[in-house]
Protein backbone atom coordinates (compact mmCIF):
# COMPACT_ATOMS: atom_id res chain seq x y z
CA UNK A 1 0.00 0.00 0.00
CA UNK A 2 1.60 3.37 -1.03
CA UNK A 3 1.64 6.01 1.42
CA UNK A 4 1.35 9.64 -0.06
CA UNK A 5 4.00 12.24 2.20
CA UNK A 6 2.78 15.13 3.28
CA UNK A 7 4.21 19.19 3.00
CA UNK A 8 5.26 18.66 6.69
CA UNK A 9 6.42 14.97 5.97
CA UNK A 10 8.59 16.04 3.18
CA UNK A 11 10.00 19.19 5.04
CA UNK A 12 11.39 16.69 7.79
CA UNK A 13 12.79 14.46 5.16
CA UNK A 14 14.70 17.19 4.01
CA UNK A 15 16.63 18.46 6.85
CA UNK A 16 16.76 14.52 7.80
CA UNK A 17 18.76 14.26 4.66
CA UNK A 18 20.69 17.19 5.25
CA UNK A 19 21.95 16.49 8.92
CA UNK A 20 23.01 13.21 7.07
CA UNK A 21 24.67 14.66 4.50
CA UNK A 22 26.66 16.56 6.74
CA UNK A 23 27.26 14.18 9.73
CA UNK A 24 28.99 11.28 7.63
CA UNK A 25 31.17 12.86 5.67
CA UNK A 26 32.48 15.45 8.61
CA UNK A 27 33.11 12.12 11.07
CA UNK A 28 34.19 10.07 7.86
CA UNK A 29 37.13 12.99 8.23
CA UNK A 30 37.70 12.90 11.67
CA UNK A 31 38.42 9.11 11.29
CA UNK A 32 40.91 9.78 8.19
CA UNK A 33 42.68 12.06 10.05
CA UNK A 34 43.20 10.47 13.20
CA UNK A 35 44.32 7.57 10.49
CA UNK A 36 46.83 10.01 9.02
CA UNK A 37 48.10 12.15 11.41
CA UNK A 38 50.29 10.33 13.85
CA UNK A 39 50.13 13.11 16.14
CA UNK A 40 46.32 12.42 16.61
CA UNK A 41 46.83 8.34 17.67
CA UNK A 42 46.82 8.81 21.56
CA UNK A 43 44.12 7.44 23.61
CA UNK A 44 41.91 10.82 23.74
CA UNK A 45 42.12 10.52 20.03
CA UNK A 46 40.95 6.96 19.60
CA UNK A 47 37.83 7.48 21.63
CA UNK A 48 37.11 10.45 19.44
CA UNK A 49 36.90 7.63 16.52
CA UNK A 50 34.79 5.71 18.72
CA UNK A 51 32.36 8.45 18.69
CA UNK A 52 32.54 9.31 15.31
CA UNK A 53 32.16 5.90 14.03
CA UNK A 54 28.64 6.06 16.26
CA UNK A 55 27.76 9.34 14.55
CA UNK A 56 28.40 8.20 10.98
CA UNK A 57 26.25 4.69 11.98
CA UNK A 58 23.84 7.73 12.94
CA UNK A 59 23.94 9.53 9.85
CA UNK A 60 23.83 6.67 7.40
CA UNK A 61 21.90 4.30 9.45
CA UNK A 62 19.39 5.80 12.05
CA UNK A 63 18.41 8.76 10.26
CA UNK A 64 17.34 6.57 7.02
CA UNK A 65 15.46 4.39 9.84
CA UNK A 66 13.81 7.76 11.36
CA UNK A 67 12.61 8.59 8.02
CA UNK A 68 11.07 5.33 7.26
CA UNK A 69 9.27 5.10 10.98
CA UNK A 70 8.02 8.68 9.96
CA UNK A 71 6.15 7.59 6.81
CA UNK A 72 4.80 5.13 9.34
CA UNK A 73 4.99 1.44 7.18
CA UNK A 74 3.06 -0.96 8.45
CA UNK A 75 5.10 -3.96 9.85
CA UNK A 76 4.87 -6.86 12.83
CA UNK A 77 5.89 -5.50 15.94
CA UNK A 78 9.35 -7.20 15.98
CA UNK A 79 10.53 -5.80 12.70
CA UNK A 80 9.49 -2.53 13.98
CA UNK A 81 11.47 -3.20 17.38
CA UNK A 82 14.88 -3.91 15.72
CA UNK A 83 14.26 -0.78 13.99
CA UNK A 84 13.52 1.33 17.00
CA UNK A 85 17.25 -0.62 18.90
CA UNK A 86 20.22 1.12 16.76
CA UNK A 87 19.74 4.61 17.99
CA UNK A 88 19.50 3.22 21.56
CA UNK A 89 22.59 1.71 20.70
CA UNK A 90 24.56 4.30 19.33
CA UNK A 91 23.25 6.94 21.63
CA UNK A 92 24.89 4.59 24.74
CA UNK A 93 27.88 4.26 22.92
CA UNK A 94 28.15 7.66 22.10
CA UNK A 95 27.69 8.91 26.31
CA UNK A 96 30.26 5.97 27.16
CA UNK A 97 32.60 7.57 24.07
CA UNK A 98 32.55 10.77 26.10
CA UNK A 99 32.94 9.36 29.59
CA UNK A 100 36.04 7.21 28.50
CA UNK A 101 37.42 10.29 26.44
CA UNK A 102 36.97 12.56 30.18
CA UNK A 103 38.60 10.05 32.48
CA UNK A 104 41.51 10.03 29.71
CA UNK A 105 41.74 13.87 30.05
CA UNK A 106 41.40 13.57 34.09
CA UNK A 107 44.33 10.99 33.95
CA UNK A 108 46.53 13.44 31.90
CA UNK A 109 46.74 16.06 34.25
CA UNK A 110 45.95 14.02 37.11
CA UNK A 111 49.25 11.18 36.69
CA UNK A 112 51.09 13.26 33.81
CA UNK A 113 54.34 11.51 34.51
CA UNK A 114 53.05 8.11 34.83
CA UNK A 115 49.82 8.43 32.32
CA UNK A 116 51.66 6.66 29.29
CA UNK A 117 52.42 3.76 31.44
CA UNK A 118 48.75 3.43 32.33
CA UNK A 119 47.15 4.72 29.67
CA UNK A 120 48.35 2.33 26.54
CA UNK A 121 46.77 1.36 23.23
CA UNK A 122 45.77 -2.23 24.26
CA UNK A 123 44.12 -0.72 27.33
CA UNK A 124 42.31 2.12 25.93
CA UNK A 125 41.16 -0.73 22.73
CA UNK A 126 40.05 -2.76 25.95
CA UNK A 127 37.86 0.38 26.89
CA UNK A 128 36.45 0.97 23.49
CA UNK A 129 35.61 -2.85 23.04
CA UNK A 130 33.78 -2.65 25.98
CA UNK A 131 31.88 0.28 25.78
CA UNK A 132 30.59 -1.08 22.37
CA UNK A 133 29.21 -4.07 24.11
CA UNK A 134 27.52 -2.76 26.89
CA UNK A 135 26.56 -0.32 24.51
CA UNK A 136 24.72 -3.30 22.70
CA UNK A 137 23.45 -4.66 25.38
CA UNK A 138 21.95 -1.72 27.02
CA UNK A 139 20.50 -0.96 23.26
CA UNK A 140 19.45 -4.34 22.98
CA UNK A 141 17.39 -4.68 26.22
CA UNK A 142 13.88 -3.99 24.43
CA UNK A 143 14.33 -6.80 22.25
CA UNK A 144 15.36 -9.25 25.05
CA UNK A 145 11.45 -8.53 26.49
CA UNK A 146 11.54 -5.03 27.98
CA UNK A 147 8.74 -3.43 25.47
CA UNK A 148 5.10 -2.93 24.68
CA UNK A 149 4.31 -6.26 23.14
CA UNK A 150 2.00 -7.21 25.21
CA UNK A 151 -0.19 -4.09 25.43
CA UNK A 152 0.07 -4.14 21.61
CA UNK A 153 -0.90 -7.85 21.64
CA UNK A 154 -4.22 -7.38 24.09
CA UNK A 155 -5.51 -4.87 21.36
CA UNK A 156 -4.79 -6.80 18.28
CA UNK A 157 -6.26 -10.21 19.84
CA UNK A 158 -9.60 -7.51 21.06
CA UNK A 159 -10.00 -7.15 17.23
CA UNK A 160 -10.35 -10.17 16.28
CA UNK A 161 -6.29 -10.68 15.14
CA UNK A 162 -4.52 -13.99 15.05
CA UNK A 163 -0.67 -13.80 14.70
CA UNK A 164 2.49 -11.75 15.29
CA UNK A 165 0.95 -8.10 15.82
CA UNK A 166 1.09 -5.81 12.49
CA UNK A 167 1.17 -2.20 13.48
CA UNK A 168 2.05 1.20 11.94
CA UNK A 169 5.45 1.00 12.86
CA UNK A 170 6.40 4.47 15.71
CA UNK A 171 9.39 3.98 18.40
CA UNK A 172 6.39 4.84 21.39
CA UNK A 173 4.39 1.86 19.73
CA UNK A 174 7.42 -0.53 20.59
CA UNK A 175 9.66 0.90 22.87
CA UNK A 176 8.50 0.96 26.62
CA UNK A 177 8.33 4.21 28.49
CA UNK A 178 9.24 2.73 31.35
CA UNK A 179 12.69 1.75 29.88
CA UNK A 180 13.13 4.42 28.41
CA UNK A 181 12.90 7.17 31.71
CA UNK A 182 14.07 4.14 34.43
CA UNK A 183 16.46 2.44 32.34
CA UNK A 184 17.54 4.39 29.89
CA UNK A 185 17.90 7.50 30.90
CA UNK A 186 17.90 7.74 34.76
CA UNK A 187 20.56 4.63 34.88
CA UNK A 188 22.54 5.33 31.51
CA UNK A 189 22.91 8.67 30.00
CA UNK A 190 22.06 10.93 33.57
CA UNK A 191 24.62 9.42 35.75
CA UNK A 192 27.39 9.64 33.20
CA UNK A 193 26.81 12.91 32.25
CA UNK A 194 26.64 13.76 35.43
CA UNK A 195 29.62 12.42 36.27
CA UNK A 196 32.02 13.65 33.10
CA UNK A 197 30.75 17.15 34.55
CA UNK A 198 32.18 16.52 38.06
CA UNK A 199 35.40 14.77 36.21
CA UNK A 200 36.07 18.07 34.03
CA UNK A 201 35.18 20.66 36.97
CA UNK A 202 38.08 18.23 38.53
CA UNK A 203 40.69 18.62 35.43
CA UNK A 204 40.10 22.22 35.38
CA UNK A 205 41.06 22.72 39.22
CA UNK A 206 43.94 20.67 38.44
CA UNK A 207 45.15 22.59 35.67
CA UNK A 208 44.34 25.58 37.10
CA UNK A 209 46.32 24.47 40.20
CA UNK A 210 49.33 23.46 38.25
CA UNK A 211 49.40 26.52 36.10
CA UNK A 212 49.48 28.31 39.25
CA UNK A 213 52.00 26.56 40.95
CA UNK A 214 54.38 25.55 37.42
CA UNK A 215 54.37 22.26 38.76
CA UNK A 216 57.08 20.63 36.21
CA UNK A 217 55.60 18.07 33.70
CA UNK A 218 56.58 15.29 31.55
CA UNK A 219 56.90 17.19 28.55
CA UNK A 220 59.15 20.00 30.02
CA UNK A 221 58.23 23.33 30.24
CA UNK A 222 54.59 23.05 32.41
CA UNK A 223 53.03 26.33 31.16
CA UNK A 224 53.28 25.01 27.60
CA UNK A 225 52.24 21.46 28.69
CA UNK A 226 48.87 22.83 31.16
CA UNK A 227 48.20 25.02 28.88
CA UNK A 228 48.07 22.52 25.84
CA UNK A 229 45.60 20.89 28.03
CA UNK A 230 43.51 23.81 29.38
CA UNK A 231 42.89 24.05 25.54
CA UNK A 232 41.88 20.25 24.83
CA UNK A 233 39.55 19.90 28.05
CA UNK A 234 37.62 23.14 27.05
CA UNK A 235 37.39 21.87 23.42
CA UNK A 236 36.31 18.52 24.81
CA UNK A 237 33.97 20.19 27.39
CA UNK A 238 32.30 22.18 24.89
CA UNK A 239 31.51 18.33 22.97
CA UNK A 240 30.09 17.42 26.15
CA UNK A 241 27.99 20.33 26.94
CA UNK A 242 26.64 20.55 23.00
CA UNK A 243 25.22 16.57 23.38
CA UNK A 244 23.26 17.40 26.14
CA UNK A 245 21.97 19.80 25.28
CA UNK A 246 20.84 18.09 22.16
CA UNK A 247 19.79 14.69 24.17
CA UNK A 248 18.51 16.11 27.16
CA UNK A 249 15.31 17.82 25.59
CA UNK A 250 14.37 14.28 24.10
CA UNK A 251 14.63 12.76 27.59
CA UNK A 252 12.40 15.52 29.19
CA UNK A 253 9.61 14.63 26.96
CA UNK A 254 9.76 11.00 27.43
CA UNK A 255 9.37 11.99 30.78
CA UNK A 256 6.51 13.89 30.59
CA UNK A 257 5.02 11.16 28.14
CA UNK A 258 5.41 8.52 31.18
CA UNK A 259 4.43 10.47 34.35
CA UNK A 260 1.84 12.93 32.76
CA UNK A 261 0.43 11.00 29.98
CA UNK A 262 -2.52 13.59 29.78
CA UNK A 263 -0.42 16.47 29.03
CA UNK A 264 -0.33 17.70 25.69
CA UNK A 265 2.69 17.51 23.35
CA UNK A 266 3.11 20.09 20.52
CA UNK A 267 4.17 17.80 17.80
CA UNK A 268 7.01 20.68 16.46
CA UNK A 269 8.25 20.64 19.86
CA UNK A 270 9.20 16.49 19.53
CA UNK A 271 10.41 17.53 16.07
CA UNK A 272 12.97 20.09 17.71
CA UNK A 273 13.74 17.19 19.96
CA UNK A 274 14.81 14.75 17.25
CA UNK A 275 16.32 17.09 15.38
CA UNK A 276 18.66 18.17 17.69
CA UNK A 277 19.64 14.40 18.62
CA UNK A 278 20.16 14.23 15.32
CA UNK A 279 21.99 17.07 14.56
CA UNK A 280 24.39 16.34 17.49
CA UNK A 281 26.14 13.93 15.27
CA UNK A 282 27.27 16.53 12.52
CA UNK A 283 28.08 19.04 15.33
CA UNK A 284 31.43 17.36 16.31
CA UNK A 285 33.77 17.64 13.52
CA UNK A 286 33.02 21.45 13.23
CA UNK A 287 34.07 21.58 16.70
CA UNK A 288 36.87 19.79 15.97
CA UNK A 289 38.23 22.36 13.14
CA UNK A 290 37.27 25.03 14.87
CA UNK A 291 38.90 24.38 18.73
CA UNK A 292 41.47 21.87 17.94
CA UNK A 293 44.55 22.74 15.88
CA UNK A 294 45.43 18.64 15.05
CA UNK A 295 42.35 18.56 13.34
CA UNK A 296 41.90 21.62 11.87
CA UNK A 297 45.41 21.19 10.26
CA UNK A 298 44.86 17.86 9.18
CA UNK A 299 41.57 17.95 7.54
CA UNK A 300 43.34 21.51 5.22
CA UNK A 301 46.22 18.88 4.67
CA UNK A 302 43.29 15.95 3.40
CA UNK A 303 41.69 18.91 1.59
CA UNK A 304 44.27 19.88 -0.32
CA UNK A 305 45.70 16.10 -0.60
CA UNK A 306 42.75 14.79 -1.93
CA UNK A 307 39.78 17.60 -3.18
CA UNK A 308 41.64 20.27 -4.22
CA UNK A 309 41.78 20.92 -8.03
CA UNK A 310 45.50 21.93 -8.79
CA UNK A 311 46.85 22.62 -11.72
CA UNK A 312 49.89 20.52 -12.94
CA UNK A 313 53.24 22.11 -12.30
CA UNK A 314 54.62 23.49 -15.03
CA UNK A 315 57.20 21.49 -17.33
CA UNK A 316 60.01 22.60 -18.88
CA UNK A 317 58.30 23.18 -22.07
CA UNK A 318 55.76 25.04 -20.36
CA UNK A 319 58.02 27.87 -19.53
CA UNK A 320 58.47 30.78 -21.52
CA UNK A 321 61.88 30.59 -24.07
CA UNK A 322 63.32 33.22 -21.77
CA UNK A 323 62.93 31.78 -18.51
CA UNK A 324 63.97 28.12 -19.89
CA UNK A 325 66.97 29.15 -21.02
CA UNK A 326 68.29 30.90 -17.75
Amino acid sequence: MSHSISAFQAAYIGIEVLIALVSVPGNVLVIWAVKVNQALRDATFCFIVSLAVADVAVGALVIPLAILINIGPQTYFHTCLMVACPVLILTQSSILALLAIAVDRYLRVKIPLRYKTVVTPRRAAVAIAGCWLLSLVVGLTPLFGWNNLQEVERAWVANGSVGEPVIKCEFEKVISMEYMVYFNFFVWVLPPLLLMVLIYLEVFYLIRKQLSKKVSASSGDPQKYYGKELKIAKSLALILFLFALSWLPLHILNCITLFCPSCHKPSILIYVAIFLTHGNSAMNPIVYAFRIQKFRVTFLKIWNDHFRCQSEPPTDEDLPEDKADA
